[in-house]
């Protein structure tokens, strides 16, 4: 049993707050709620067929990590795109997942290398598949075992204002300028990195992650 599924069983309200906020990240990410779009509490939860409370809690984790702003008694707004946010954003980016990527492989555990290892061959499944849901739901994964092997709570903390909406650029813009099969590889080469416990791998592993993702964000500047 993995340590997530562990932790369920053993908080199943924290549980249902965490599928209500993937269910809702996903939602917002994969631009089935897009950018612009006013949404509520009620409305969401009807549809998530979940209480309000669980929602409420998402909601409330999403406005903090800004892909949604809550307006005055007007309800919710998922936030817009914006490019220049996106580049100044990667700067941090850049800094933060190299040091996570290096700790994550001084400091992971055995468990913790056979949960890269699996990752990784979910990227490669979406790679081939060119599948852009199963990829984002495998970053998704991948983010979240980055935090637990890095083991340092100021970087988690800076790096989940950031994921979601570097997901969301991506889904949005990539079409034509980055391959879901580009993009699987480079981020299965950290995660195979980390895995085998070779930090100047896995560091090296980000770089080309970042190089990579800063090249397609300019390329929508000339679009």
């Amino acid at each position: 049993m993995d340590p997530t599924t562990m932790h369920a069983r053993e908080n199943p309200s924290e549980s249902l707050q965490q599928q209500a906020y993937d269910r809702l990240e996903e939602m917002i990410v994969t631009t089935q709620l897009p950018a612009g779009a006013a949404v509520s509490e009620a409305t969401l939860a009807k549809q998530l067929g979940m209480s309000r409370t669980p929602v409420r809690e998402a909601l409330q984790r999403l406005a903090r990590e800004g892909l949604v702003r809550v307006l005055p008694r007007r309800g919710l707004l998922v936030t817009e795109l914006d490019v220049g946010k996106q580049l100044r954003m990667l700067e941090v980016r850049r800094a933060i997942e190299r040091l996570m990527a290096d700790r994550a492989a001084s400091r992971r555990d055995a468990q913790q290398a056979s949960a890269f290892r699996a990752v990784a061959a979910e990227f490669e499944a979406a790679g081939k598949a060119e599948d852009e849901a199963l990829f984002t739901r495998a970053d998704r994964t991948f983010n979240r075992l980055l935090v637990e092997a890095a083991h340092n709570e100021f970087a988690a903390e800076a790096a989940s204002l950031m994921q979601g909406h570097s997901r969301r650029f991506w889904y949005v813009h990539q079409r034509g300028r980055s391959s879901v099969k580009e993009a699987s590889a480079l981020h299965s080469a950290i995660a195979n990195a980390i895995a085998n416990g070779d930090s100047e791998a896995a560091g090296h592993a980000s770089e080309k992650l970042l190089d990579h993702v800063e090249a397609f964000t300019r390329a929508t500047l000339r679009t």
